[in-house]
């Protein structure tokens, strides 16, 4: 689906995002997926994914008495949790007209079918960060799988992003997919586009030309994707991908700075002095002049006590102290 994006406040409104708890609407355009061919999905054994919400609050809260928070970057994928799902699949796909279609097509033709619902319910979700399996997610709601299912797309791309806002809980049983032991994923937002749709939205200012922001942009927006462990549970890495999501300055302020002959040389998370009885976070950003070695810093605070993470303060000069 094509994000629509706007500028509020600075922020990157992204991506029309569905609460969860709403059932979501069938796009008039194929949704779209990060899911591989049905011919390369390997049959897993163990229970269907998809579990119930009155059993997934249960598998979330044990040995886990505080549900954490997460906010990921990703690509979400689907798999069968037993062979007879696969193959149960396999005849919903011969009863589609899948004529000159992909395997990954003729997989997203037979998933969207509402007759087919019934198999959505029971394959796995997985979200993938990096190419590693991070979490098996759980729908909060049955209308939930909605978001779930728009996710899948008929064509992927590398450039795919999945974003996955909700509450982890304890580690998955191995028998929900066919042994993945990851933790289990509450999920209240999905958010599903390509970096390069994200990028193109983001607003221009007068003075600069959607050709100076799109290189700066997509590089930020990759080296946030690409740094080490970022799973999106920890306060730091919400904090960046909340920013990542939703703030454009961080962008416009990148692209500013290449075209000073500075260099992006350091992304840093701290917690905020100001922060009291609430989680804030410092993110700084760090140019160094390509010639000179003379650094600039700016940061933005973020709130992430909550689910939900917000702006504090806008980008400004950050001074060490």
């Amino acid at each position: 689906m094509d994000p629509t994006i706007t500028a509020h406040e600075d922020k990157l409104a992204t991506l029309p995002a569905k609460d969860a708890a709403q059932p979501a609407s069938t796009p008039e355009t194929e949704p779209s997926s990060t899911n591989v061919p049905t011919a390369s999905i390997s049959s897993q054994g163990g229970d269907c994914g998809c579990v119930a919400s009155s059993s997934a609050q249960a598998l979330l809260t044990r040995e886990s008495p505080e549900i954490a928070h997460i906010y990921a970057l990703g690509r979400i994928e689907a798999r069968f949790p037993t062979p007879g799902v696969e193959k149960e699949f396999a005849q919903a796909v011969g009863r589609t007209d899948t004529s000159g279609q992909t395997d990954q097509k003729a997989f997203h033709t037979a998933l969207v079918k509402r007759e087919n619902r019934y198999l959505a319910r029971k394959v796995c979700w997985v979200h993938t960060i990096q190419g590693l399996d991070s979490y098996i997610l759980v729908p909060r709601d049955p209308a939930d799988l909605d978001l779930l299912i728009e996710a899948i797309r008929p064509a992927p791309s590398p450039l795919d992003v999945d974003v996955v806002i909700g509450q982890r809980g304890s580690l998955a049983p191995p028998a929900i997919c066919n042994g993945l032991v990851v933790p289990l994923v509450l999920i209240d937002q999905i958010y599903s586009f390509d970096s390069q749709s994200l990028i193109k939205s983001i607003p221009i200012p007068e003075d600069m030309k959607a050709d100076d922001i799109a290189p700066a942009a997509e590089e930020v927006f990759q080296r946030i994707m690409q740094l080490s462990d970022n799973a999106g549970a920890t306060d730091e890495h919400r904090a960046l991908n909340y920013l990542a999501m939703r703030y454009s300055a961080i962008y416009t302020k990148a692209a500013e700075a290449y075209g000073r002959e500075m260099s992006l040389t350091a992304v840093d998370v701290r917690n905020s002095r100001l922060s009291g009885p609430r989680k804030i976070q410092d993110v700084i950003f760090t140019y160094t002049n390509r010639t000179t070695d003379v650094e600039e810093k700016y940061f933005v605070r973020v709130d992430v006590t909550e689910l939900f993470p917000f702006l504090v303060t806008k980008l400004s000069p950050y001074f060490d102290r």
